[in-house]
């Protein structure tokens, strides 16, 4: 096997409810690089995650995306800048904590269920 012949890896993300779900994470400042009626391709510097049109509430309930930044503290003053949680009900936000396993996380879920860990480094 070739491992230097992967190309890409992306993970396929449930919407409860797909219109909402999408201006969802423009409004997190993902950008939207295509789409249709069933699938949308979303891109953050430059990873990406496909966004489809389909859910499955134990699915979305159980699904989880890390993402490594180097500022969590940034990320979670533009959440409560642009008031993510009380623009979407249902959604939930805590702010950077260090956790055990030696990362800072902040902790939002997007309007399906989704959880997302947005995690940083400690500072020294």
């Amino acid at each position: 096997m070739d491992w230097n012949s992967v190309l890409d890896l992306k993970a396929f993300l449930p919407a409860k409810d797909y219109a909402l779900a999408k201006q969802f994470y423009l409004d997190l400042g993902f950008t939207m690089l295509w789409g249709s009626e069933q699938l949308a391709a979303f891109q953050v510097g430059g990873f990406r995650f496909l966004l489809q049109n389909l859910y499955v509430k134990e699915w979305a309930g159980n699904f989880v995306m890390h993402l490594m930044v180097t500022d969590a503290d940034a990320w979670w003053k533009h959440m409560q800048d642009i008031k993510i949680v009380e623009k979407y009900p249902g959604t939930m936000a805590k702010p950077p904590t260090l956790q055990p396993w030696g990362l800072r996380v902040l902790y939002l879920s997007d309007p399906s269920g989704v959880l997302w860990h947005i995690a940083d480094e400690p500072k020294a």
